[in-house]
């Protein structure tokens, strides 16, 4: 099966629709599918559920689909960068469901390995464990969490093969492995694609198995969340 596709468009034709639940990798803007989120907002797809650490900044990143009104509900554990973000929950147009990052983590993780629940004890008498089961351990007391699982799953890699296999770069790995075992049909984009053989297998971080569509973006934009300098002199 060829897994490689011409342009970020056709990468997602087919397999995204109203009312799915996507997971997007990426920390602020480190990481992040730049062109297969341009892409998901150009194809006018609503009424999603988006899983992310957060959302973006206003006008980039999974920010642009929230400007867009094609984001219904986040499930994310930081929401600090988007003024936009901010003023639709509050507003009450945006359902949220916040998550400890951690947990945000292991909930995606788990979902890719199978595992349906598990306890933690982060967020335990808190609101964040509100309506969940809690359960004592040996004198402690955690929570139940349930595992996250997306109909589409958009992860961003520095290097794949053409069976899917990827490398992930320095911080930008962050949530995109998760993000691509959870997904029950992934997408990556990269900048960089080899021949299958030419990858070490030590090196690969995600299997080519998790991976069902590639598409290379071999210029991405990559900007710094919050760009700071020392003054000139």
């Amino acid at each position: 099966m060829d897994k490689v596709y011409p342009d970020a468009a056709s990468a997602l034709a087919g397999i995204i629709k109203d009312g799915q639940t996507i997971a997007v990798g990426g920390f602020g803007l480190c990481g992040i599918p730049e062109a297969l989120i341009v892409a998901l907002r150009d194809s006018g797809v609503k009424e999603l559920t988006a899983i992310s650490n957060n959302a973006g900044v206003d006008g980039f990143g999974l920010g642009q689909l929230l400007t867009t009104r094609q984001i219904k509900k986040m499930i994310s554990s930081y929401v600090g960068e988007n003024k936009e973000f901010e003023r639709q929950y509050l507003a009450g147009e945006l359902e949220l469901e916040f998550t400890p990052q951690g947990t945000l983590a292991e909930k995606l993780r788990a979902g890719g390995a199978g595992i349906p629940a598990f306890f933690t004890k982060t967020g335990v008498g808190t609101i964040v464990a509100d309506g969940k089961e809690i359960r004592e351990f040996d004198g402690q007391k955690y929570v139940m969490e349930r595992s996250l699982v997306s109909d589409v799953s958009l992860v961003k890699a520095w290097k794949a093969d053409k069976a899917g296999n990827l490398v992930y770069r320095k911080t930008a790995r962050n949530f995109n492995p998760n993000v691509a075992m959870a997904g029950k049909f992934t997408v990556a984009e990269v900048e960089v694609l080899v021949e299958i053989g030419e990858l070490d297998p030590d090196e690969v971080h995600t299997p080519g198995i998790f991976v069902q569509r590639i598409v290379v973006n071999a210029n991405p934009e990559k900007r710094i969340e919050q760009r700071t300098v020392r003054p000139s002199k």
